[in-house]
């Protein structure tokens, strides 16, 4: 729901990671998604807070609303970073957690799997 929405709202780049069997991992899903503007950012932020409340799941934590660059919405089990291009490109949280499955969403917002790129380790 969140993905899709964010794609309502022109972010690029989404990415769904199933972190659910990783022993470590923060949460359950990550959402990692590009905008292109800080008031993109505003905009995906808010859509998402308010179509999450409307059905349940109450306030999300919320980190880095008056950096911009990076956007966090916890919901617990599920985290959103809606990020601008380059802090996603800095931080690339999607190899971070290589191990997960990872979906993208189609033009029609269907889920689609993908394969992720694990982060060298230092050794």
């Amino acid at each position: 729901m969140c993905a899709r929405i964010a794609q309502d709202k022109l972010a690029h780049d989404i990415l769904i990671l199933d972190l659910s069997e990783i022993e470590s991992a923060p949460a359950d899903f990550f959402v990692i998604l590009t905008c292109d503007s800080e008031s993109q950012i505003r905009a995906v932020v808010d859509a998402i807070a308010t179509n999450v409340k409307q059905v349940g799941f109450g306030n999300a934590r919320t980190e880095g609303r008056n950096t911009s660059s990076w956007v966090i919405l916890d919901y617990f089990d599920i985290v959103i970073h809606v990020m601008l291009p380059d802090a996603r490109d800095f931080y690339k949280l999607e190899r971070l957690w290589g191990d997960a499955k990872a979906f993208t969403l189609t033009s029609a917002g269907a889920a689609k799997a993908v394969a992720t790129t694990k982060a060298r380790r230092a050794e």
